[in-house]
């Protein structure tokens, strides 16, 4: 509104209307005609006191007071302004854009966004102009911690509690954990979502390690577990700045408030279990939450489920399973390891670094960025490595092959003679695995020699004993024999035909005459 009050007056001190204009920043035409029309209405300065600006203007423009303004729609306002990307700005503009088409005059900028706070000062108490319904969940350790004792030795340890806090209602959840690491960290956001029926678009941490490796001016790094839970629940992680605790203002008096209000309460309890003393928690955290607010209507709990609740994000359809993750250079043995027990990975990986993902069911091995190996986790400590056969270079596979039945089955597919030197090796010692080693040169030299040499050399090393050796067979082949024995062979099948052939038995027999 025109100050026609500080324009009379300073046309009485006689200043120009060039040094008014400057002074109270309006256009010399007003200013012109707001002086006609005081002469006009015999208007001189010093002013009655009650002569305020808003009746000097019905007086000088009777005709804008005929015409009132368009009252702005308070309750429309408000919930547009709970819907992402809504500012009072744009609504002013619509509202503008009303009040044209309909002839009516608008408020301005300014008049529309006080006339608004005004009512949601006194219509809607709980409201929070600064902070959507559902836009952050800020989250912190309490500095303070709680005690549980050992039933049988006394001993105290030490309880620590997660505080999760909703700024707009102000609505918290918190709990106790043993330890303050990335797993409990984790755990504690999930039994939040939960808690709270839904998720919030934006998450709001401290810059604790568990969380977030690193966090500068150019650069933001966060633990990989935390990063993976926030996609889950389709959420993003925007860390306080370092040493900013005013970022996450609500979380910080939250802490404060569950220090006296769950902290304190519960001092002079004793709880002799984790479990005990999160019953008790909740208890506590339930009054809280139910406590009347002091400077306006309503509770946290109250203003949670009438303006912020229904602006949250569905949980999705699963529970977030919590994953570990950590780095390994795979040694020559091609293992990794969970802490208790080790499981393979392809072999063609040795000397390089592969990222570990530990879940409570499965242990995962990727590489820049690819899954190369899964395997179900054991509970139980094993005392073999889990190994997959895909996993192992060739010859690994031949000696985990290794076993009675498949060096039998494999001879038989040689011949009658390599079948009977096998059963020779398995059988000789007092167990079968004193002879795998003899077994599995066999399978060497049948692919060096082939394995109709192997079937005959094994046939010329039983014609001499019916315990032939490993060293016997190699030196067959090497030498040749087994293809003399097959010569010979042929050559007395051949002369048998035309002559009388006299066997071994003539010879040791005694059935030749002197």
């Amino acid at each position: 509104m025109v100050n026609y009050r500080e324009i009379l007056r300073l046309d009485s001190l006689q200043y120009s209307h060039r040094q008014i204009s400057a002074s109270i920043s309006c256009s010399r035409d007003t200013i012109t005609n707001v002086c006609k029309l005081a002469k006009k209405y015999c208007l001189e300065w010093p002013l009655p006191d009650e002569l305020s600006n808003q009746a000097i203007q019905d007086l000088f423009y009777p005709e804008r007071k005929e015409r009132n303004r368009r009252i702005p729609d308070y309750e429309y306002m408000h919930k547009e302004l709970a819907k992402s990307g809504v500012t009072l700005t744009l609504l002013w503009a619509e509202y503008t854009v009303i009040c044209h088409s309909e002839k009516e005059i608008p408020y301005q900028l300014t008049q529309f966004s006080e006339n608004y706070r005004s009512w949601a000062r006194i219509t809607k108490a709980t409201m929070r102009i600064s902070r959507k319904p559902g836009d952050l969940m800020e989250v912190d350790w309490a500095g303070s911690a709680l005690t549980i004792y050992d039933r049988v030795t006394g001993e105290t340890i030490d309880a620590y509690l997660f505080v999760a806090v909703l700024p707009c209602s102000c609505y918290a959840y918190v709990e106790a954990f043993l330890d303050r690491g990335t797993e409990n960290w984790i755990k504690a956001h999930v039994h939040a979502y939960q808690y709270f029926g839904g998720v919030t678009r934006i998450l709001v941490p401290d810059n604790l390690k568990t969380g977030v490796i690193k966090n500068t001016r150019n650069e933001l790094l966060l633990n990989r577990s935390y990063q993976e839970m926030a996609e889950h629940y389709d959420t993003a992680i925007i860390p306080a700045r370092v040493k900013a605790p005013q970022d996450k203002a609500n979380a910080e008096g939250t802490v404060n408030h569950t220090s006296t209000w769950v902290i304190a309460v519960l001092r002079n309890e004793k709880h002799f279990s984790i479990h005990e003393l999160n019953a008790s928690i909740s208890e506590k955290l339930a009054e809280y939450n139910e406590k009347p607010f002091q400077k306006r209507e309503g509770s946290r709990l109250s203003a949670f489920q009438n303006e912020e609740k229904s602006f949250l994000k569905p949980l999705p359809a699963s529970t977030y399973e919590l994953a570990v993750w950590s780095t390994a250079i795979i040694h020559n043995d091609y293992l990794i390891t969970d802490g208790k027990n080790k499981y393979s990975v392809p072999f063609d990986l040795i000397g390089q670094e592969v990222s570990i993902r530990l879940t409570s069911t499965t242990v995962e091995a990727l590489f820049q960025g690819s899954r190369v190996a899964s395997h179900p986790r054991l509970a139980q400590r094993q005392r073999d490595p889990i190994i997959k056969p895909e996993h192992m270079p060739d010859n690994h596979k031949k000696y985990l092959m290794y076993n009675k039945e498949a060096f039998l089955e494999w001879a038989a597919t040689i011949g009658d003679n390599t079948l009977k030197v096998v059963r020779v090796f398995l059988e000789s010692g007092k167990v079968p695995e004193q002879g795998y080693k003899s077994c599995a040169s066999l399978t060497n030299m049948a692919d060096k020699y082939s394995c109709q040499r192997l079937n005959d050399a094994c046939a010329r090393a039983l014609s001499y004993t019916t315990t032939p050796n490993i060293r016997t067979i190699r030196t067959i082949l090497q030498t040749g024999q087994d293809k003399v024995l097959k010569e010979t062979t042929s050559n007395t099948n051949a002369g048998s035909s035309y002559a009388f052939t006299r066997g071994a038995t003539y010879f040791k027999g005694g059935l030749h005459n002197d």
